[in-house]
């Protein structure tokens, strides 16, 4: 059987004693193994970044630029390959497999630009012959701790930036799924980045505490559930680090009775039920306003959902794979007989769903409830399966209130033709990300992402110039120059600019 090591330096290496299981998803035999590392392998991870690190960071920015060029071509040229070998791991089918590693290279893409991002401000003649101007140097060595949901994307967001602006990064993949991640620290180095500034360790909770209390690790990116993202956020940031933790969510569609109805089904089954509802940007709860609009949603849906294709990643024809494990599938369960306990209405129940062939496989079918309502516990946590609440509202406000009053605050998106309702939806929701007639509202590898309460704990969102501000700490200098005669004047009286 395949046993994942680390990658540390320019290699494979062993280290640790315990292991975990690599399962694939659609058979639900076991793949592979990955070690699962300890504060050892982070010790050794760490020293060589120490020793990369500062004559990556002397590197001027353009030559930095032309190792990420070289590697979005790389990864670009591989990935049919990385494709197969994500969805192999983690179930989601190849087409939103090679979304995954697509959306991580527009990131990339971006942090191409950085000679131009990192150029700072200047400002000449502050004071009598005094200038100032800021500079943006790096943190030194970073880590990304990275969930199972997105194993390509998320550590690329998190070291394409960081990488660029000439930190070192360490990458704790999810020990779900970890074979993209090392596969993509490999390629780093065919692109040019020296041994050491790009490297993987493998492990649990352990490996996170230690990358947490290490004292060389300047900045820490998480990704995860919102419980262990404000452990994390907590604990580095008692240890003196910089710590952006995203966390857990419960995205809500706002449908106004003026919404295309036709567009808004086809939205929902995408964002509802892609990728098994594996996706914090997913949107698991539908808010129909009026009970004229929340009678005709039900009934489109229902169809809509029957029509749904679940099948093993390979398939081609499939609209999502199998949950990522054996225990995640039955909290999906759990989660829909929870809701059913609570009194909402189950109309369509995909908890029996059994695919011919792949009985074994960790499936589990599309379902649909209605009349959820916010005290229900259901509602309140994040399901992360493909389970879709209908929660009816009488009014626009009571709509609004919703996501609004949430104890997650990641995206939120409203369907409707009215320009003024959706203008002042998207002024009024406490919600960080908004998608208007857009039903995931992933911004731009360009613009950031990032959530409000609970969704999110730090000052900074991923990727963008919100990751440039992340991963570098601003250094300002006032200069002068004397002329060699002038009188210096009084040096114990705080300078001004006057």
């Amino acid at each position: 059987m395949r046993t994942i090591e680390h990658f540390i330096g320019g290699g494979s290496v062993g280290g640790g004693t315990r292991r975990h299981k690599i399962w694939n998803p659609s058979t639900g035999e076991t793949q592979a193994e990955v070690l699962l590392g300890t504060k050892a392998e982070l010790d050794a991870a760490v020293a060589k970044a120490k020793s990369a690190q500062p004559a990556w960071a002397a590197t001027n920015p353009q030559k930095r630029a032309r190792v990420l060029f070289d590697y979005k071509r790389i990864v670009e040229g591989r990935m049919d390959e990385l494709a197969e070998l994500l969805s192999s791991e983690h179930g989601k089918v190849i087409a939103d497999a090679r979304g995954d590693v697509q959306r991580g290279l527009d990131v990339i893409e971006f942090a191409c630009g950085i000679p131009h991002v990192l150029k700072g401000d200047y400002t000449q003649g502050a004071g009598p012959g005094i200038d100032v101007y800021s500079m943006r140097q790096p943190l030194g060595i970073g880590a990304g701790i990275t969930p199972f949901n997105f194993p390509a994307m998320i550590p690329m967001w998190m070291f394409g930036v960081s990488i660029a602006v000439g930190n070192a990064m360490i990458i704790k993949p999810s020990e779900r799924d970890p074979s993209v991640p090392m596969k993509l620290a490999e390629l780093m180095l065919e692109a040019g980045a020296p041994e050491g500034i790009l490297q993987v360790v493998n492990g649990d909770k352990e490996m996170v505490d230690a990358i947490l209390d290490h004292p060389d690790i300047s900045g820490v990116s998480f990704v995860g559930s919102s419980d262990i993202a404000h452990y994390v956020y907590r604990r580095g940031t008692e240890n003196g680090k910089r710590v952006q933790a995203m966390g857990g969510a419960k995205n809500h569609g706002i449908v106004m009775p003026d919404a295309d109805l036709d567009q808004v089904v086809n939205d929902l089954a995408g964002a509802a039920f892609g990728s098994a509802g594996e996706r914090c940007m997913a949107l698991p709860v539908a808010v129909p306003v009026g009970e004229k609009t929340a009678n005709e949603l039900r009934e489109a849906m229902i169809p809509a959902i029957e029509k749904l294709r679940v099948g093993v990643s390979t398939d081609p024809d499939a609209d999502y794979g199998p949950v990522v494990t054996p225990e995640h599938r039955e909290r999906v369960k759990d989660w829909i007989g929870k809701g059913v306990e609570e009194g909402a209405e189950l109309v369509v129940d995909g908890r029996e769903f059994s695919l011919q062939g792949h009985e074994d496989g960790f499936f589990i079918g599309p379902s649909l409830f209605d009349r959820v309502t916010p005290d229900m516990s259901s509602y309140k946590e994040e399901i992360f399966g493909p389970v879709l609440q209908l929660v009816r509202a009488e009014s626009f406000e009571e709509a609004l209130s919703l996501p609004t009053t949430h104890q997650y605050g990641n995206g939120v998106a409203i369907f409707t033709r009215n320009g003024h309702a959706a203008r002042e939806f998207a002024q009024r929701v406490d919600v960080g990300m908004v998608g208007i007639n857009v039903p995931i509202p992933v911004p731009v590898a360009y613009h950031s992402f990032g959530g409000w309460k609970r969704s999110a704990f730090g000052d900074h969102g991923q990727h963008g110039m919100e990751g440039v501000r992340f991963w570098t700490k601003l250094k300002t200098v006032t200069q002068r120059w004397p002329d060699g005669g002038a009188d210096g004047g009084n040096a114990f009286v705080i300078p001004t600019m006057g």
